[in-house]
């Protein structure tokens, strides 16, 4: 399903982010004003979070959301192709 996929890379991409920064959970949670807990969520795939959210996060990361949600970086397999749309079996 293209939510499971897209919440999967999404979280891959943040986590990555996170780590290649060397910033804990918490110190993300400080630096963006969400919950560790919700941060947790997203990097596990759990949550699907709004445009706004993700603004926060490219605001952190120092990135345009475009680069954000380039998840080319984290699985070089990343293929749109993947996602399967509502109604496509």
């Amino acid at each position: 399903m293209i939510n499971e996929f897209l919440l999967q890379e999404f979280g891959n991409k943040i986590k990555k982010l996170r780590l290649d920064k060397n910033i804990s959970q918490e110190k993300l949670s400080f630096l963006t004003g969400f919950h560790r807990t919700y941060i947790g969520m997203i990097e596990r795939g759990e949550r699907n979070i709004s445009l706004t959210n993700m603004a926060v996060f490219a605001k952190v990361f120092e990135l345009n959301l475009s680069e954000l949600i380039d998840f080319s970086t984290v699985n070089p397999d990343h293929n749109f192709k993947n996602y399967e749309i509502k109604g496509e079996k």
